[in-house]
């Protein structure tokens, strides 16, 4: 058994945050599968077995993944990883009682108003938060925005290194273990048992659609204008206009 950290505080909604219900995409019938064996996301741990920076490193893992659909790399280093987890929740470097993990919604609206800082660049996302609950808006956000950032609530019976289930052996109460972020990136199938692979903790994990449905709490879209096409639309061919209008109402730009 392998134990990294968690860090995702309970998750909560803000006044006017962004919502991907204003997008097409979220209404239509999810792909059935969504196999991308071919390609690979090239997730980091950027600190994750040392702090609770799993916010920051998800959305790290996002433009990884983003880049890697697009056939190209973006480096991301620990240094930024924990430099971004520090401005957009408070932690202070060398201070363990700061290590506190952070709010997704509030780390999202951190990077789309200031930017994710890497070596040579500053990239900023568009956003957007969806049901939980709404399995198929999940998958279509995986299929059209390149990853789900997810919201989890682990249990304790998830601290192995298999398949994570509602099967296994253990205290399967949500949330026993702690919260944690992480990247839905793609799946075999819709049905309760097919597999679904999760960028976390710089792997790929494996977990079933009912286990999903148990531990999720949070779900949400992001997407880089920096890293589409010179279009301008999202990978799923969704247009920009919307999503932007909304991040800015709640920017208040």
């Amino acid at each position: 058994m392998t134990l990294y950290c968690l860090g995702a505080r309970p998750a909560q909604t803000r006044a006017q945050q962004p919502s991907l219900n204003v997008l097409k995409m979220m209404v239509r019938r999810a792909p059935n599968q969504l196999e991308r064996g071919g390609i690979d996301p090239k997730p980091s741990m950027l600190g994750n077995d040392i702090l609770g920076n799993c916010t920051s490193v998800g959305i790290a893992n996002h433009l990884r993944a983003t880049a890697a659909l697009a056939g190209f790399e973006v480096g991301v280093r620990d240094v930024d990883a924990v430099r971004f987890y520090a401005q957009s929740t408070g932690y202070q470097p060398g201070n363990p009682a700061t290590d506190q993990g952070g709010v997704e919604v509030d780390v999202l609206t951190y990077a789309a108003r200031n930017g994710y800082g890497l070596r040579n660049d500053t990239l900023y996302p568009i956003w957007g938060s969806a049901d939980p609950a709404d399995l198929n808006g999940m998958r279509n956000i995986m299929a059209g925005m390149g990853a789900a950032y997810l919201g989890v609530r682990l249990a304790l019976a998830d601290q192995h290194d298999g398949v994570w289930d509602t099967s296994t052996p253990g205290d399967q109460t949500p949330g026993s273990w702690g919260g944690h972020c992480l990247l839905g990136w793609s799946y075999t199938g819709i049905d309760d048992e097919d597999l679904v692979s999760l960028l976390t903790w710089g792997t790929v994990r494996q977990a079933t659609w009912r286990w999903i449905r148990s531990r999720v709490m949070e779900c949400h879209g992001l997407a880089w204008r920096q890293l589409v096409p010179a279009s301008g639309r999202l990978p799923g061919g969704e247009g920009w206009d919307t999503l932007v209008a909304t991040n800015r109402t709640y920017l208040g730009e």
